[in-house]
C-alpha cells in the first residue's frame, strides 16, 4: 500500500482529530477498557482548535501519512525530542503507514541534532515500537489514566537514556 507523507498543516486539524479519536477509541481498548472516564481524559484534548495550536508550534514537527487523498495517520515530534503521536485510522494499520511516520520523524529528530527519541506507548503499540528498534525504560502513568511504556531509541552511536526524559505532557503534546 502506497502512502504519502507530508507536513501537517493547520487545514488538516479537522481530520486529524477523527484519526486520533478513531485510533483511540477503537485501537486502544487493551488501554482504556472502554471506561468513559479515561476515555474522556484521552480524548479532551482532542479538538481542533488544539491540534492546530500543536501544528502551528515552531517547536514541534507534525507530519499526516495520506493514501487515496484521505488523511490516514498522524505524528508530531516535540523540539523535546518526544514523540508524542504516531497514530493511525484502524483500517491503515498494518499497511506501512506507521513504519513510514516513524522512519521520517527519526530522520528529522536526526537532521535536527537530536541524539535519541523517546515516546511513552500504550500497550496496544508496544509490539510496533519494539519491533521497531525502540528500547524500553519502565512504565510511567498517563495523566489520564493508562499506564504507558517509556520507549527510547539511539540515533546516534553510544546514545544513553536520559533520565529526564520520564516526562509526559501529554495534554500539551
Amino acid at each position: 500500500m502506497s502512502f504519502e507523507i507530508r507536513l501537517a498543516v493547520p487545514a488538516d486539524a479537522t481530520t486529524v482529530c477523527q484519526v486520533l479519536r478513531r485510533s483511540i477509541a477503537e485501537c486502544c481498548v487493551l488501554d482504556h477498557h472502554d471506561d468513559p472516564g479515561i476515555l474522556a481524559a484521552w480524548l479532551g484534548n482532542k479538538h481542533p482548535a488544539m491540534v492546530t495550536s500543536w501544528f502551528e508550534s515552531p517547536t514541534n514537527y507534525s507530519l499526516v501519512a495520506v493514501r487515496d487523498g484521505e488523511v490516514v495517520g498522524v505524528s508530531l515530534l516535540t523540539g523535546a525530542g518526544k514523540l508524542a503521536l504516531c497514530y493511525l485510522v484502524p483500517e491503515a494499520q498494518r499497511q506501512g503507514a506507521g513504519s513510514a511516520l516513524l522512519r521520517r520523524m527519526e530522520e528529522q529528530a536526526l537532521a535536527s541534532g537530536m541524539k535519541a527519541l523517546y515516546l511513552h506507548s500504550t500497550a496496544t503499540a508496544e509490539g510496533f515500537f519494539d519491533a521497531s528498534g525502540y528500547r524500553r525504560d519502565g512504565n510511567v502513568r498517563s495523566p489520564y489514566g493508562v499506564e504507558t511504556i517509556l520507549f527510547w531509541k539511539p540515533l546516534v552511536r553510544d546514545a544513553q537514556p536520559d533520565a529526564r526524559k520520564r516526562f509526559c505532557n501529554c495534554n500539551s503534546a
